[in-house]
């Protein structure tokens, strides 16, 4: 179909979303990719997402537009979210703890014993609508184990509905190729903390050959994997090998943390590393990362989280502190979690930027809230 003008008519792709953040950009669920957008483009960009698409003379823009999935030249007929904004800083990040039911007893839980709570169906719909209305890209689907949530045949039916991108978080216990090819998110997050012998000393006797199969059979199924590792005692010699090993697997995405003591970890001090030992394997991973960060916040500028009892706090280990409730609304809840600016916070070197001033919650657990986050210190050498 073309106009009378003679130029092709072109629109927006269905894996690419219209966001208005701090500025508009155009992000694309699928390989979680966010681009920024000048006035112009943007202007294009929107008339693409209608029924009837856009035409422009801007070749090199349209090429690149095309070689990167934001735009196509087939009709594209399907729901946009509203675009509202710009809020500063944007919620991006959502934290969405489904359940706090588990089939393993991790030593470094920080929800320690669950108490059988999930969030109702009507509860994760709400959520995620406003979330998305905020401008929301990416939900992680927490637990507990999710796969457990006594609906989540229900909840994983109403995830193409988001324009958001999806990924699930899970021990691998229950992943297989049946669950997969009817699973709608897309990435999946495995928990792999070490190669066996420490990985099961922390999850439970052979829980990490379940992960890995895990890791392969997602691979085969052709979905992005990710995997997060604890840093603890028993894994400090294997991370050379498990960054071979991950790479291997096709992990596009390994994030490497010190676990904050809380929950059961703090009843189990022999998987506890003090920030001499820990620090320095957290210059380990690769990818870009759960949550990204702006110039001049601490760390989680961007990020909220819904626990299962339907607590919204600005992450989930200030869970027992929270900013609301969902019943009162996911931007409202937003609107009370200050955010943390790093001229507020206590430190005295050059890192700041780069690093962010690391954990506060980890911070205040080592007696300041806007003091130092030590492991984040011995990572960039100011100790």
């Amino acid at each position: 179909m073309k106009p009378a003008c003679g130029l092709p008519r072109y629109f927006l792709s269905s894996g690419a979303v219209l966001k208005f953040l701090e500025g508009p950009c155009v992000y694309l669920t699928a390989n979680d990719e966010l681009y920024e957008l000048d006035d112009e483009a943007f202007r294009f960009l929107r008339e693409c997402s209608s029924e009837e698409g856009g035409s422009s003379d801007q070749g090199e823009f349209i090429r690149y537009c095309l070689e990167e999935g934001i735009l196509t030249t087939d009709e594209v007929r399907q729901r946009r979210p509203p675009l509202v904004g710009p809020v500063e800083p944007s919620l991006r990040y959502l934290e969405l703890q489904i359940t706090d039911r588990c089939n393993l007893r991790c030593g470094h839980c920080y929800i320690g014993e669950g108490r059988g709570e999930e969030l109702s169906v009507g509860q994760v719909e709400k959520v995620l609508r406003e979330f998305e209305q905020m401008q929301g890209l990416r939900v992680l689907i927490t637990g507990g184990e999710p796969l457990l949530h006594g609906r989540f045949d229900d909840i994983n039916g109403m995830l193409p509905l988001f324009s958001v991108r999806k990924v699930l978080f899970t021990n691998g216990l229950l992943i297989g190729r049946r669950m997969l090819a009817g699973l709608n998110v897309d990435e999946v997050q495995v928990s792999i903390d070490g190669l066996e012998r420490a990985h099961d000393a922390l999850r439970g006797r052979g829980s990490f050959r379940h992960a890995v199969k895990a890791v392969e059979t997602a691979a085969e199924a052709g979905m992005d994997i990710s995997v997060s590792t604890m840093v603890h005692p028993a894994n400090l010699g294997d991370f050379d090998e498990m960054e071979k090993l991950f790479r291997s697997l096709g992990v596009k995405d390994w994030t490497v943390d010190v676990p904050c003591v809380s929950g059961r970890l703090g009843n189990n001090d022999i998987f506890q590393v003090t920030p001499e030992q820990g620090g320095k394997y957290l210059a380990y991973g690769y990818g870009g990362g759960m949550h990204g960060g702006s110039s001049g916040y601490a760390c989680g500028p961007h990020l909220v989280s819904v626990s299962s009892s339907g607590a919204v706090s600005r992450c989930t280990f200030y869970a027992g502190r929270p900013a609301g409730r969902v019943e009162e609304g996911l931007g409202e809840c937003w609107k009370r979690i200050r955010p943390i600016m790093l001229a507020d916070l206590r430190c005295d070197c050059g890192k700041t930027e780069e690093c962010r001033g690391g954990c506060r919650y980890r911070a205040e657990t080592l007696g300041d809230p806007l003091g130092k986050d030590l492991y984040r210190c011995f990572l960039y050498g100011m100790i």
